[in-house]
């Protein structure tokens, strides 16, 4: 079966999700997080990617990327979900069972301005919106924990190139906008970029983003 097209060039940013098979709960224990911590910053190296935000939620993952070349954002997720997938695998025995992610990732384009930062504070506002913590830096399992209380948060996380807000802390925690939680659940289920209209519009003349399925399964790019 064809794929939808997807886009894997550099210098751009990148909202990045993938969910759990079944939405199964693949993270239980600190131990779990952890590992797809350990993981996370690995590949980072190896690959040279930039890491702008992430949070790890019980049975899916967001990532906000802004991979230096082409086909580094590919490279990227095809060592942490293999190398998460093996790892998990062999922990709890359970290798030749069936795939632990519902099937590959999910990538939206972001505009390099304010969007950048909606859809930053959208992935790390996670934990508070499902109920799961009231601050976001009291979730320890994503990027606004490691801004705000650890000391090595550059282990994980690479600079904006849009600086965060001075406030960044009352800006995090301060309740998304209705509008901006719209225009985002809006792009990840259209699987379209998320930015200003005419912006979007560019990308998607550009890069063939209209959810055309291509021959064979192979992606325009990537």
């Amino acid at each position: 079966m064809g794929r939808v097209a997807r886009v894997d060039v550099g210098n751009h940013v990148y909202h990045v999700i993938n969910r759990a098979v079944g939405r199964l709960r693949i993270f239980k224990t600190p131990a779990d997080y952890q590992l797809f911590l350990k993981l996370l910053q690995e590949a980072r190296t190896i690959t040279d990617m930039r890491v702008l935000a992430f949070v790890i939620m019980p049975n899916h993952w967001h990532l906000e990327l802004y991979p230096r070349s082409d086909k580094d954002l590919g490279l990227f997720m095809h060592w942490l979900t293999n190398a998460h997938t093996r790892r998990v695998h062999a922990q709890t025995k359970t290798a030749g069972t069936g795939p632990l992610y519902q099937g590959r990732y999910k990538s939206f384009l972001i505009e390099n301005d304010m969007h950048l930062l909606t859809v930053l504070k959208y992935i790390e506002r996670n934990p508070v919106r499902a109920g799961l913590t009231q601050c976001v830096e009291e979730w320890r399992w994503g990027s606004a924990h490691q801004r705000l209380n650890a000391t090595d948060a550059q282990k994980f996380l690479d600079e904006s190139p849009l600086p965060l807000p001075r406030d960044y802390r009352d800006w995090v925690n301060t309740q998304d906008k209705e509008d901006e939680l719209t225009q985002i659940r809006s792009s990840i289920k259209k699987g379209r970029p998320c930015g200003s209209d005419d912006w979007v519009s560019q990308m998607v003349d550009r890069y063939s983003l209209d959810g055309t399925i291509r021959e064979r399964g192979r992606p325009r790019l990537n």
